[in-house]
């Protein structure tokens, strides 16, 4: 996995080095505007000595004394460059004034009361970066409105202008629509979350010669999985045994989905407890996958008698009655004396059936895994999901990242919290971003059942005997890359018989490597 930073994480690296001396303020903001410019000669296939447009707007900090260097350095290159400045020269950091003053000896700043020019080649947001804390004021928000309507021509340095770097978020209701963004040093948490791809449009990040400290703890973005081919010389319980309870007759269809996605994903033997009325409903439909009654809890907790079964899963389209109530009571007493390296998977109705007992939310333990999407998730912490839904007016605002390690913490499980900016939270605090987004954006996965075909791929994951957060942040992985080999067009059946190309894009000496 990769790491992203927040914004406060960012400050204390650049703090640092300047203590340290191994870098001056001055030396950072000139690197960020030459990787800048660097980049955006790529971006917009241009060379040095063409004559273009470019408008940079500058804002009162660190962020704007950037814009001065990426303005001084486009002149200097042959750009026609007008600056705007959305401060007062007198209170700006000194590296920034400093580089305020440089253009000065070579071009212009625009009065107060200029707009900028909407027919640029080129427009740069260097208004506040990741340096804003409330909601854009003034010129600068008059100006983020409307350069965000032609996206195309918009570079961002490090983050949007009026967006959380923290939480994706956009504060209050106005933020700079970007074509690209470019990052410093390290991606930013507030570019995988939220509202960010709409506003970030494509994130760089760029080497501006810092280093990360090792004693930081980073939140990590979710990275192609290794290890999950198949050891030789096992037989398929050394691959573990995976049970996926299902619904009665006509509601089996979620949890063979969820059957079919564990078993591709590598389980050994997959089993499906149904009613004994559904049994034939589900033999007609299922050939690798066995089948096993299981009528009630009392059943339930007598079949995981059976020492084979590493992993259980239940939820997609279990039902609501009596009976399903008992399988998760029975699910979690099974899981609360789990060893290491058994988990329970539990989604769908088997969410709503924990929302509405505190008696089964105390059941909960570190070898259990929820996998709620927005709504769900809400039924389980109302509280949690009123504060995520509010509006943001302050930064950091408080984000799905917040949000999902609040939730495990207050659960004591693993928390995945599914959407394109998938976040996983365990218990202990520690969280990761699965992002879905940007080049991984896979809208076609909204469609009903591909968040059973998750489930039970962690499950899978889990019956080998993975670690719950590893297994979900691996699954979450699979899951978008399988959808991206289907394209548009994908509905959640495909999705398990996708799995097996994916593993062998992940084997070692494979054709093509996974993205």
């Amino acid at each position: 996995m990769s790491n992203v930073v927040t914004t406060d994480q960012m400050r204390t690296i650049e703090q640092r080095a300047i203590a340290a001396g191994t870098v001056r303020a001055g030396t950072l903001m000139e690197r960020a505007g030459q990787a800048a410019v660097d980049v955006i000669r790529s971006w917009m296939n241009v060379v040095d000595g063409n004559r273009r447009k470019a408008v940079v707007l500058c804002g009162p900090g660190r962020n704007g004394g950037d814009g001065f260097v990426v303005a001084r350095l486009l002149a200097q290159a042959g750009w026609t460059v007008d600056v705007h400045f959305a401060g007062d020269a007198d209170r700006l950091p000194v590296e920034a004034r400093a580089n305020h003053d440089r253009w000065q000896d070579i071009g212009t700043i625009a009065p107060d009361d200029q707009m900028p020019d909407a027919n640029a080649d080129l427009v740069i947001d260097a208004l506040f970066g990741i340096g804003l804390s409330r909601p854009l004021e003034g010129m600068a928000r008059v100006w983020a409105a409307t350069i965000g309507q032609s996206k195309e021509t918009v570079v961002a340095l490090d983050m949007p202008s009026g967006l959380c770097g923290d939480s994706g978020r956009v504060l209050g209701d106005v933020a700079v629509t970007a074509g690209l963004t470019v990052s410093f040093h390290a991606g930013k948490v507030g570019h995988y979350l939220a509202q960010a791809p709409q506003h970030c449009g494509r994130v760089v990040t760029v080497d501006i010669g810092l280093k990360t400290p090792s004693d930081m703890t980073l939140t990590q973005l979710v990275t192609p999985p290794s290890g999950l081919g198949k050891a030789l010389g096992k037989h398929k319980y050394d691959h573990g045994h995976a049970l996926i309870l299902a619904g009665g007759v006509g509601q089996g269809g979620a949890a063979r989905m969820a059957a079919r996605a564990a078993l591709r994903i590598g389980a050994g033997a997959v089993t499906v407890g149904c009613p004994p009325s559904a049994l034939i409903e589900n033999a007609a439909q299922l050939n690798a996958i066995m089948l096993r009654s299981i009528k009630d809890g009392s059943a339930l907790s007598k079949a995981l008698g059976d020492q084979r079964f590493s992993a259980v899963c239940l939820g997609p389209g279990l039902g609501l009655t009596d009976r399903q109530a008992g399988l998760v009571t029975a699910a979690l007493d099974w899981a609360g004396d789990l060893p290491d390296r058994r988990g329970l998977v539990l989604d769908a109705d088997a969410l709503t059936i924990l929302s509405r007992s505190a008696t089964l939310f105390e059941k909960l333990g570190p070898n259990c895994v929820l996998t709620p999407h927005d709504g769900e998730f809400a039924r389980l912490f109302p509280d949690i999901a009123d504060q995520l839904n509010s509006t943001a007016t302050r930064g950091p605002a408080f984000s799905r990242l917040d949000a999902a390690r609040l939730a495990a913490m207050r659960a004591g499980c693993t928390i995945l919290l599914k959407g394109p900016d998938t976040v996983i939270a365990t218990h202990t605090g520690q969280a990761a971003i699965h992002a879905g987004i940007y080049e991984r954006a896979t809208p076609w996965l909204a469609t009903a059942g591909a968040g059973d075909v998750l489930s039970g791929m962690i499950t899978g994951l889990l019956a080998r005997g993975m670690r719950v957060e590893a297994a979900a942040a691996q699954a979450a992985w699979v899951h978008v890359m399988a959808a991206q080999h289907y394209g548009p067009g994908l509905i959640a059946e495909d999705l398990p018989d996708l799995i097996p190309a994916i593993l062998r894009q992940l084997e070692p000496g494979s054709d093509g490597a996974a993205q």
